[in-house]
């Protein structure tokens, strides 16, 4: 589990120049992370670090300590959480808006599963995984379609989707990384 000041760390390392307009809050930087996990792609800290912050290359001074410590224990924590049949709870905002938070995290998650598109689609069956990505894809913000669009509009089916999230995400897990 992350300290407050872990976190704090963090987003000043994800809100620095130069790509601080680009990055990721806390919450798509967890969505990244817990991609990583899930998916069938495994990705080390300096992905992470350029996925989070939108940038094309690492700096040549490498990542922050504090940022590969983060990743790689959160990453840790989710794997634990789900070899122990755990569901993976999503970060609360301590303050705010929930819903711009999930949205936040779905979009991060997103931005990985799309970075990786190929790997998810051919590790196991493409429509198990496409009807298991549907809650992070519809709430994430990222796509204009018409029927993802009513249901962010729909306070009720947001609800539900956001619920479907946990569920989603340790079936993932189970399809990419159980022993069949």
């Amino acid at each position: 589990m992350l300290s407050n000041s872990d976190i704090e760390a963090l987003e000043d390392i994800l809100f620095a120049e130069p790509w601080g307009d680009d990055a990721l809050d806390f919450f798509g930087f967890h969505g990244v992370v817990c991609a990583s996990v899930v998916g069938p792609a495994e990705l080390g800290a300096e992905e992470i670090f350029r996925l989070a912050t939108g940038i094309d290359q690492i700096p040549d001074n490498g990542i922050p300590e504090i940022f590969k410590r983060c990743a790689d224990q959160l990453a840790g924590d989710m794997a634990h959480a789900l070899d122990m049949g755990q569901a993976l709870e999503l970060p609360e905002p301590e303050d705010g808006d929930p819903m711009n938070a999930l949205e936040n995290w779905c979009a991060g998650f997103v931005d990985t599963f799309l970075e990786h598109e190929e790997a998810w689609l051919n590790a196991a069956s493409e429509e198990e995984t496409a009807d298991l990505l549907v809650p992070m894809l519809t709430l994430s913000g990222l796509f204009d379609d018409e029927d993802f669009q009513k249901v962010r509009n729909s306070e009720e089916l947001s609800r539900k989707m956001a619920e479907a999230i946990p569920d989603s995400l340790t079936d993932l897990y189970l399809l990419f990384h159980a022993p069949d």
